[in-house]
């Protein structure tokens, strides 16, 4: 259930470069265009947009252009332009009593395993939403999801899925997504599992998980936030360009995995790292903060320990490399985070892990 390579970019019109439009996009339908129906109300998301379907029994919106009654730009909760064509989603990831909507969208075909894809979507906060949110998530699944539920689609309720697999993402930013008249562009890189036929993109935390951000003083309703071009592409990677890496975003080493019960760098790992260091030496305005995590095995006050270990690890290298004291930190999460299915071998390998972002140095 990876968190990988994740940022948020504002834009306006067309700033969209061409360079995101070069690669096949994966996701069928991606900015809500195909339809069945032409909306002529609310909740009907799941019968009204084609290769699109809502996972629980949340009432999830459908914007289009063609409607008077659930229309483009103007619409319940607000004024929004689509950012592609004249239609887009609407769904709460925050809501009164853990009220949940959630958009499960179908791939063009299953990712292929080891292969790095980027994805992407457009998002901006209703007018009439008194809360915003600082993350966004997203599951691939094997199988197409669906819960008897209105509340958040926990992980408890996913692993209820019989002979299916996910990959979580994470979508965290140091600010909230509160923007309410352009878009913000949230995307990131990730390494398939092979499994991945679906995605489903929403606030998967119940409210007391939920990081917020009151817009307004009486706040009661919820953070709505319309949803746009949706995209998965394979990772082009230009031969001889350095790494680039987005700020404020967390980023997952590829190498830096640790055997059980272990803090023991790999050469593989420490390859990894140098290539890491020379990015920081080049850019001395920078600060990295390490996160370590490890499997469910084991009890919570040792596994924290043990993340810490791994934490130190990487730490002590970069200094050894010779980046300054100061412009490292460090939190041991334990097994509080996994990023896949502790149940299996597999899963278990990518739990123990160490991840990074890197902010402005103060």
């Amino acid at each position: 259930m990876p968190r990988f390579h994740l940022t948020s970019v504002l834009t306006t019109g067309f700033l969209l470069g061409s360079g995101l439009l070069c690669s096949q996009n994966l996701v069928k339908n991606p900015s809500f265009e195909s339809f069945r129906n032409c909306p002529d109300r609310l909740g009907n998301f799941h019968a009204d947009v084609s290769d699109w379907s809502s996972p629980t029994e949340g009432s999830t919106d459908y914007f289009n252009a063609c409607s008077t009654a659930m229309g483009t730009p103007e619409n319940f909760n607000g004024n929004q332009p689509a950012e592609f064509g004249v239609g887009y989603a609407g769904l709460y990831l925050y809501a009164p009593h853990d009220y949940r909507e959630y958009v499960q969208g179908e791939l063009q075909e299953t990712l292929t395993k080891g292969v790095v894809y980027e994805i992407s979507f457009y998002v901006s906060l209703a007018e009439r939403s008194d809360f915003a949110v600082r993350e966004f998530s997203i599951v691939f699944s094997r199988n197409k999801l669906q819960r008897p539920i209105k509340k958040e689609l926990s992980k408890m309720q996913l692993y209820k899925e019989k002979n299916n697999h996910f990959t979580f993402l994470e979508i965290s930013h140091s600010d909230f997504y509160n923007e309410t008249t352009d878009w913000v562009l949230l995307k990131g890189q990730f390494t398939a599992n092979g499994h991945e036929n679906f995605l489903t993109i929403g606030n998967f935390e119940n409210n007391a998980r939920t990081r917020t951000y009151k817009t307004s003083r009486n706040a009661k309703q919820g953070a709505y936030y319309y949803l746009d071009m949706v995209r998965v592409v394979a990772a082009e990677s230009p031969p001889g360009l350095p790494p680039s890496y987005a700020l404020d975003t967390q980023h997952l080493f590829r190498n830096v995995l640790f055997e059980f019960d272990d803090f023991q760098l790999s050469e593989a790992a420490k390859s990894e790292l140098q290539k890491l260091y020379q990015y920081l030496e080049e850019h001395r305005d920078l600060h990295i903060t390490i996160d370590g995590h490890t499997d469910n095995v084991g009890t919570s006050e040792y596994n924290r320990l043990l993340s810490g270990y791994r934490c130190q690890s990487v730490t002590n290298y970069l200094k050894e490399l010779g980046l300054a004291e100061d412009r490292i930190s460090w939190t041991s999460h334990g097994s509080d985070l996994p990023v896949a299915d502790n149940a299996l071998e597999e899963g278990r390998r990518q739990n123990r892990r160490v991840a990074f972002s890197l902010s402005a140095y103060q």
